[in-house]
């Protein structure tokens, strides 16, 4: 090791003892993330849990036992290489932050026990409430947000409900398992419940509506009384209590009385950990669902059922394209051929067929060959599919090609997300760029080609972009502290002391990609019909 390589571990490790780190940790959906960062906002140890979803009880759901395994073991993963880097137990932080996927549904007791099973973003089983609730409020409830759970919950006249105290999201209770305290950011109440105009807490005009529905006397409690506090960032949102410390880190390392910043949801930290929280920007996060947040300069004409209005942690109003089904159709054939290499006694490595897929993608014809892929494994609330099952179709005159295949599966996973896009371009909304993150852009810059070509935007990717929410909540968690200290904002946060200077790629459309993909749109809204078709005679277990 060199003397300056060196003189840099040592830096290092004195920060780290000194407790200057602040670390964020997110809940994915394939993956929960810890990343500690220094006091310069650059990350210095990750660690990871992976895990799925399951489909139980006619519900997408995770287990609560398994949220807590996972924290401690990225929390783990972190103290070991804290321990290998710099040669010390971390014991010390100066700030911590939650992150989690969006929406959902976990009611608790006054005892805070667990009254049903956690239900995820990916339900799509709460139409009549969402429907009923948008036109109530004159105000779009897509189906994944927490009011509409528990709506749904209260027209099923499920026993649970005359029991809740507490309605949280999965960010929500981590934090309040970490410090207490039931609250969380912004950015995640705006998918709880809608914020009011200025977007610093929920509309309490919509919440009287809300209660004074008849259903609604099956509650006990009022609804503002069941949600958590809604703060923006900068805020401090309770300490690390002890037995946080010790659920965090059960070796007992760990001090408490760390300051924590309000929770949020991966919309918000994906924002934060792209800079994308100013108006005319925006970004992508594409894993297993995909999203395009857009930060408005001005209200949209009015609701959209594709629409989603959220807010960024700090509250302006964001225009969220959310789509359940992304890469997961990829993963599902990368594992088909290494299944096939290992069945062939040859070398499986799947980073490898990663790799060629979006490698080979590029050969491909800019149309996909006349191949059609409909990768929806779960209902699709953008083109009105309750459930999905995946779909691969092709003339007879098709080029039936690995690269044709490769690009047909990627521009699938980006053609539902285009769709709300057309109707952000016809309200006038304008983008200078987006950022892109998540699994989609891992591999090469196919991802980022496509990504541009499917939204007629330029697309940016951060040397960070691979870490993810666990970045965002740890910036917000080392905002906090800036914000406490000078009083800065976040923009201006962001700027001097997080991405200044940072490189950055950026890829505007190719006219070649941008015409392929157009008339693969075409031929991918036609099957929409062939979708319907296999969903309806055939469906999928469990539905």
């Amino acid at each position: 090791m060199s003397a300056v390589a060196q003189q840099d571990v040592s830096t290092r490790a004195a920060q780290l003892a000194a407790g200057e780190g602040c670390l964020g940790i997110e809940f994915g959906s394939t993956r929960i993330k810890a990343v500690l960062i220094g006091p310069d906002c650059k990350p210095l140890a990750t660690g990871s849990f992976s895990w799925e979803n399951r489909f139980e009880g006619g519900y997408w759901t995770y287990d609560l036992d398994e949220v807590i395994r996972g924290m401690q073991a990225a929390y783990a993963g972190v103290k070991r290489e804290v321990r290998d880097k710099y040669g010390l137990t971390l014991s010390r932080l100066s700030g911590l932050g939650v992150s989690a996927m969006m929406h959902g549904y976990l009611p608790f007791d006054g005892e805070f026990r667990q009254l049903a099973a956690f239900r995820t973003w990916r339900n799509t089983v709460t139409g009549e409430a969402a429907a009923a609730l948008s036109e109530l409020f004159q105000f779009n409830i897509p189906q994944r947000w927490s009011i509409a759970h528990l709506y749904q919950a209260i027209l099923n006249g499920e026993e649970h409900v005359a029991r809740i105290d507490c309605l949280t999201t999965l960010a929500g209770y981590v934090h309040a398992r970490l410090t207490g305290l039931k609250a969380v950011g912004l950015g995640e109440a705006s998918g709880i419940f809608p914020l009011n105009a200025e977007g610093r807490d929920y509309d309490a005009g919509k919440m009287a509506q809300f209660m004074a529905m008849p259903a609604c006397r099956a509650l006990k409690k009022h609804i503002r009384e069941l949600l958590p506090r809604a703060l923006p960032a900068g805020e401090e949102a309770g300490r690390l209590t002890q037995e946080g410390a010790l659920l965090l880190d059960p070796a007992g390392d760990l001090l408490p009385g760390v300051p924590l910043c309000p929770p949020e949801g991966d919309a918000g930290t994906g924002m934060v950990a792209t800079n994308s929280i100013a108006a005319r920007g925006g970004n992508v996060s594409a894993g297993t669902s995909v999203f395009l947040m857009a930060v408005l300069e001005k209200p949209l004409s009015r609701p959209y059922p594709e629409i989603d209005i959220v807010a960024t942690p700090e509250g302006l109003p964001v225009a969220m394209v959310h789509c359940n089904n992304c890469t997961t159709d990829l993963n599902a054939w990368v594992e088909l051929f290494a299944q096939f290499l290992r069945a062939a006694g040859m070398k499986e490595d799947k980073n490898a067929i990663y790799g060629a897929f979006f490698r080979q993608a590029l050969a491909g014809d800019e149309a996909c060959g006349d191949l059609l892929s409909v990768g929806y494994y779960s209902g699709e609330h953008i083109t009105g599919f309750g459930s999905g099952r995946p779909l691969l179709s092709w003339a007879d005159t098709a080029d039936l090609s690995f690269s044709n295949l490769a690009r047909g599966i990627l521009f699938s996973s980006l053609a539902t997300l285009r769709l709300g896009m057309d109707i952000l371009k016809d309200e006038n909304v304008k983008l200078d760029k987006l950022l892109g993150h998540g699994g989609l852009y891992r591999t090469g810059q196919t991802g980022q080609r496509f990504t541009a070509a499917a939204l007629s935007v330029p697309v940016s990717v951060m040397e960070t972009a691979d870490e993810g929410g666990a970045f965002g909540i740890a910036l917000l968690a080392a905002f906090m502290r800036r914000r406490r200290e000078s009083g800065e904002g976040l923009q201006a946060f962001l700027e001097s002391s997080v991405f200044g200077g940072a490189p950055v790629s950026t890829l505007a459309p190719d006219p070649r990609d941008e015409a392929g993909f157009a008339r693969y749109m075409e031929r991918f809204k036609k099957g929409l019909k062939l979708e319907r078709q296999a969903v309806d005679l055939l469906g999928k277990e469990g539905d």
